[in-house]
């Protein structure tokens, strides 16, 4: 027997050995309360399993919502019930593709051992979830924690595939790092954020709120994979852009549908904005990419409102410390729009949009032209909305009197020419202000696919 089958027959038992191990541990830890609620298992047990059945293969690696399903059992559930998805959804995958044995063993060892860590490395950081009301699972944190255990876990599942395929096929693995890993890790990160999401969604608002979503990741997976499968490359490789932005998007609007379950003035409030911002970007002769860009702003401006707990969302009386969180929210909103590619001044566009022309705002105390033009459409918009929405903390004003009212704040807080452009525009069409039965929907401004296929972002400043 030659070096090279005797270390891979080495590493073959060494992988039986890990699965064995695995399945011990996960089944010495298991408790009752791993496996309830029994919608979550059912939820997160199916989410794997058609993952797995809708996965694409992207190069020598692939495209599947299974991870998520994994992570969210890993962080949600414990270590026993993320083993038991994960060696179900391999021998589901193993059995479809009718696998030689050794990569039977090494897609049930992986998806053994990976799940394990994670769930162990879920439990160190953040102890026991299944009573949800603490505050461990609230908040950035948590969020931080479930980001970090998905890219451990998903590095871990990495390297026990790539030592399966350098000792099988004789490819380094500085090779398939640099073919099969680097290139997809922009998409892991993005999903791991939106894993993020769903941890926090659930643990905030419920099982309902996550179904939702886990129904509409599944939805973009398999149109992804259809996308995928094209037999043209070009429209492959433009589909899988197209796929991805509506991905990113999807999570910052399942992120502000989430905000709106809390808060329901939020999402109106968006809506109503995103309308007046349009229509404002237009008449100040933005051209069609910065009409795009200052309406998807007025859209998510408020999204870093998400951090902030009920208490505050729900308080007419603020104390100075609330306030202070307050008025982080442009900065969270912008830290997290940010993050996704292509959003660089929409995350701008956010971060200033309480700035004010005479230097009085936060959090730069920008002056005048200093502030994007597309934060001081928003501010304009979004001020005027609060001032005559009929459900405000506030008395709502009447649209003359909330116009008389931007007139008094213009050359200080708000940009006199652009206010007087506002006006103009809402006394010529013979609408200032949307009625009650008018109110934006914010379904509709979101305009979703249109959108994602318009967007023609300009680069960050």
């Amino acid at each position: 027997m030659s070096t090279s089958n005797l270390t891979t027959r080495l590493f073959q038992a060494a992988e039986a050995v890990m699965l064995v191990a695995a399945v011990g541990i996960a089944a010495t830890l298991s408790t009752g309360a791993d496996w309830s609620p029994i919608g979550l298992v059912v939820l997160l047990l199916s989410l794997a399993l058609i993952g797995q059945l809708l996965s694409a293969t992207i190069g020598s690696g692939q495209l599947t919502t299974a991870h998520v399903a994994l992570t969210l059992a890993m962080v949600l559930l414990g270590p026993a019930p993320a083993v038991a998805f994960g060696i179900a959804a391999m021998i589901l995958t193993s059995a479809r593709r009718r696998l030689r044995p050794p990569l039977w063993l090494n897609n049930l060892a992986t998806f053994a051992v990976y799940p394990l860590v994670g769930g162990l490395l879920s439990r160190g950081l953040v102890g026991h979830v299944h009573n949800l009301s603490g505050p461990e699972t609230k908040g950035i944190t948590f969020a931080l924690i479930v980001f970090v255990v998905f890219m451990v876990t998903i590095g871990l599942n990495f390297l026990l595939v790539a030592l399966d395929v350098m000792l099988d096929e004789g490819r380094p693995l500085r090779r398939q790092l640099r073919d099969a890993f680097i290139p997809v890790l922009p998409g892991h990160l993005a999903t791991g954020i939106l894993a993020a999401i769903l941890a926090v969604a659930y643990t905030n608002l419920g099982l309902e709120v996550l179904l939702g979503a886990v129904l509409v990741l599944l939805i973009f997976q398999y149109l992804t994979t259809a996308l995928l499968r094209s037999e043209d490359r070009a429209d492959q490789l433009e589909a899988r852009s197209i796929q991805l932005a509506s991905l990113q998007f999807g999570a910052l609007a399942a992120l502000m549908d989430a905000l709106g379950l809390r808060d329901r003035r939020t999402a109106q409030h968006a809506a109503n904005v995103a309308r007046h911002a349009k229509r404002l970007a237009i008449e100040a002769g933005c051209d069609e990419a910065e009409q795009e860009l200052v309406h998807t702003a007025a859209l998510l401006h408020d999204i870093g409102k998400f951090t902030l707990p009920d208490r505050i969302l729900h308080s007419e009386l603020l104390s100075d410390d609330d306030w202070s969180l307050v008025r982080r929210h442009p900065q969270d909103g912008a830290t997290l729009v940010g993050k996704l590619d292509g959003y660089g001044s929409v995350a701008d566009a956010i971060l200033y949009h309480h700035e004010q022309v005479d230097g009085g705002g936060y959090p730069a105390g920008l002056i005048g032209k200093e502030i994007p033009l597309a934060s001081r459409i928003v501010a304009i918009c979004s001020t005027y909305d609060t001032l005559t929405a009929p459900d405000s903390y506030r008395a709502s004003m009447t649209p003359d009197e909330a116009i008389a009212e931007l007139r008094r704040v213009a050359g200080h807080q708000l940009d006199p020419e652009l206010v007087e452009t506002f006006i103009t525009t809402l006394e010529r069409d013979g609408t200032a202000g949307l009625e009650a039965d008018q109110q934006a929907d914010f379904g509709v401004e979101l305009d979703f696919e249109q959108r994602v296929r318009k967007m023609a972002l300009p680069p960050r400043r």
